[in-house]
């Protein structure tokens, strides 16, 4: 499990080591993307740079967790316990027999598949968020396109010489709709594909610390016999 973990935890640091070389690189570009519009391109970044932390601030929570195990799995049983996760099943097991049974085992197991799966909403909840306001920034552009082409040809007066004038002129509030369109959806999707692998990441660290928990205590379970196969 300590390869697992801290393999996962490379991943995400190099990752996002990755992304911020690509924004240094790439500033002139990215600012063009963002000054597009500000205020719904801002608000995605910001999403963006919440969620990375909090994929980071749940991985360094699974330190205790991971810590309580390992020490636990090799026989300190006056390991502090750990803080969120894993506290109920620790303070089960702190008093248990030298064997549990398995209905016991797959109780355990439950929790803690539960207390994981609560644990990653709110990474999902962002990825979804990111998403929803790269396609609320398409609509909203599309909108405004529509909008602006409508009232340039209705604006148009195509007796007057300088018609042509007039026009290019007024494309440039199209040109600006198409711009947050496609800027949004580009910035909504590269966001929620970060988050999204950050909290692919995060959910590998939790299934090695659940393997290595579900395969040590399935080593000290007690299976029940029938009696009549006691009897034969």
């Amino acid at each position: 499990m300590t390869n697992l973990f801290h393999r996962n935890l490379n991943r995400m640091a190099l990752f996002t080591a990755f992304l911020a070389v690509m924004l240094i690189v790439f500033r002139n570009e990215f600012l063009q993307i963002a000054v597009a519009n500000i205020y719904l391109n801002g608000v995605i970044i910001g999403a963006t740079l919440f969620g990375i932390g909090l994929c980071f601030v749940q991985m360094f929570a699974l330190l205790p967790e991971y810590r309580w195990l390992r020490a636990y799995c090799y026989g300190y049983r006056d390991a502090p316990i750990p803080p969120c996760l894993l506290r109920p099943v620790a303070l089960m097991l702190r008093a248990r027999p030298a064997r549990i049974s398995a209905d016991a085992l797959n109780g355990m197991l439950d929790m803690i598949l539960i207390r994981f799966e609560d644990s990653r909403e709110s990474v999902r909840y962002i990825t979804n968020t990111l998403i929803f306001l790269g396609l609320l920034g398409t609509f909203l552009g599309l909108i405004m396109t529509v909008g602006s082409f409508a009232d340039l040809i209705n604006g148009l007066d195509f007796s007057d010489t300088n018609v042509l004038t007039n026009m290019q002129q007024g494309l440039a509030l199209p040109l600006s709709g198409m711009a947050t369109a496609f800027t949004s959806s580009l910035m909504g999707l590269a966001g929620s594909l970060s988050v999204g692998f950050l909290g692919l990441q995060l959910q590998q660290a939790q299934n090695s610390i659940f393997c290595e928990l579900e395969e040590y205590l399935s080593m000290h379970t007690r299976v029940a016999v029938a009696d009549d196969e006691i009897n034969n």
